[in-house]
């Protein structure tokens, strides 16, 4: 038997595509390939190589960025129902590949992950000496080759990007972070995913939180310029929200306060003759996750439950006085600005059936 004779009934020349020039055991087996034959075909000279331990690329090169990327996830995930029976009819020219995302318990994360995301802070793929891949703390899997391992309690909803299963940007982030210790590249990397609304930093600053990240001085540091990024880009968008939705220009960036007496709290955009204010969250969210006050990191739980009281009793106090305030998170100014523009109009107009609220004294922040 020489390297050109054939292998099965089935022949292999229809999967020439990118996805399927990188094949498991498992799927070699359903094509009725042996091991013997995988064997004699991966032979010094011969048209197969091993890429991994029980992955194998059908051709003699170097793998591509996406062959590099399947393979990884074949070795890692674990083969989902009917995987080994059939392989999917090749698609059309254009189709994205579907084949590797039913492999299940792995997901692509870290700098490959971001770089799939598409930042331009991320290193090119084949660039990349390892990638990172996220599986279950129980998986009986090492670390080998071009494949390294993050284990999980319990694995992310994944997200599909170009036929592979990927983590989401904030967790591909926190796996990113806790391989770096260069304070400018983690830098990078936060701001470009705030600023290029990849996520908000409130997801950011929590999933950091979870990994026990914010210990390490460089990325407290980060933390803190995401944090002043993700509420620069907020208020810019509030300013383009009354701008491009026609409403009245109001105060912006004030503190109020009863006359002689103490200060009520800043709000971010206040009408004076309709009594409404607008004040933007840009906090992280609740139970541990949450940026603290100076530096940017989560305070323990005690101190976190203190600030969300605050934060509440100077809101119901402002509407004991009359003042509406209409609550806006960064998302919500994102992804529904003409919805958030319907809720101000909206407590604009109702101010003329209210009871006129009590004067305060505006003053700038």
């Amino acid at each position: 038997m020489n390297h050109n004779t054939p292998l099965s009934p089935r022949p292999l020349r229809h999967l020439a595509d990118v996805q399927r020039r990188v094949m498991s055991a498992a799927q070699l087996r359903a094509h009725g390939v042996g091991a013997a034959d995988v064997t004699a075909h991966c032979r010094a000279g011969g048209p197969w190589q091993q890429f991994l331990p029980g992955v194998y690329l059908l051709h003699p090169g170097p793998p591509t960025s996406e062959e590099r990327l399947h393979g990884v996830l074949l070795y890692a995930g674990r083969p989902a129902a009917k995987e080994t029976r059939s392989i999917p009819a090749q698609p059309r020219p254009g189709e994205a590949h579907t084949g590797p995302a039913a492999y299940a318990d792995a997901l692509i994360t870290g700098l490959a992950a971001l770089a799939l995301h598409r930042f331009t802070a991320a290193p090119p793929l084949l660039s990349l000496d390892r990638v990172d891949v996220l599986v279950p703390r129980t998986r009986r899997l090492r670390s080998t080759g071009c494949v390294r391992l993050v284990r999980a309690a319990a694995l992310p909803t994944p997200e599909q990007v170009a036929g592979l299963a990927v983590a989401t940007v904030p967790r591909a982030l926190a796996d990113a972070v806790a391989q770096l210790t260069d304070a400018g590249a983690v830098r990078r990397l936060l701001t470009e995913a705030v600023r290029d609304g990849h996520c908000e930093p409130a997801a950011l600053v929590a999933e950091l939180t979870r990994a026990r990240l914010l210990g390490r001085p460089h990325v407290v540091g980060a933390v803190d310029s995401l944090l002043a990024e993700g509420r620069a880009i907020a208020e810019d968008r509030l300013h383009a929200l009354v701008r491009d939705h026609g409403l009245p220009d109001p105060l912006w960036n004030v503190d109020l306060r009863l006359p002689g007496g103490p200060p009520l709290g800043g709000v971010d955009a206040y009408w004076p003759e309709q009594a409404v204010a607008v004040e933007l969250d840009t906090r992280a969210p609740r139970h541990g996750s949450r940026p603290g006050p100076r530096h940017g990191f989560p305070q323990g739980a005690q101190e976190d439950d203190e600030q969300w009281s605050a934060y509440a009793r100077k809101r119901e106090h402002l509407e004991q006085l009359g003042i509406t305030v209409v609550h806006i998170t960064p998302k919500k100014l994102r992804d529904a600005a003409h919805q958030q523009a319907a809720v101000v109009r909206t407590a604009l107009m109702a101010a003329t059936d209210r009871e006129p609220a009590a004067y305060v004294v505006v003053l700038p922040r």
